[in-house]
């Protein structure tokens, strides 16, 4: 399942299928859609835990404006999935509180 029209995007343009990373697994989605869009479709729920008490999260908003869709994207922290275009290669991981590490 696709979001067909986004409150702040618009209507997204369905790009080339590409193929991006997620927690070193190889995934498909569609060039320019927002990361948490091939995520949801590829049945990815979660994509950070809290700091503090581990708690998982993923979209709430879809719009940029809370934090629950951060993710550690190509090597960078605290990535609003839910607005960050999908580029071929992409490396996307689980954030444990600020980090790609989980909490020891």
């Amino acid at each position: 399942m696709r979001i067909s029209q986004h409150p702040i995007l618009g209507e997204p343009e369905k790009g080339r299928l590409v193929t991006f990373f997620y927690d070193g697994r190889p995934m498909q989605g569609y060039e320019g859609e927002p990361i948490a869009v091939a995520l949801k479709a590829a049945g990815v729920m979660v994509h950070r835990h809290t700091k503090k008490y581990d708690r998982p999260r993923g979209v709430f908003c879809a719009i940029g404006r809370c934090t629950d869709c951060v993710m550690v994207v190509n090597g960078k922290p605290n990535v609003r999935t839910c607005v960050t275009p999908l580029e071929e290669g992409m490396t996307v991981q689980t954030q444990y509180g600020v980090s790609a590490k989980p909490q020891e």
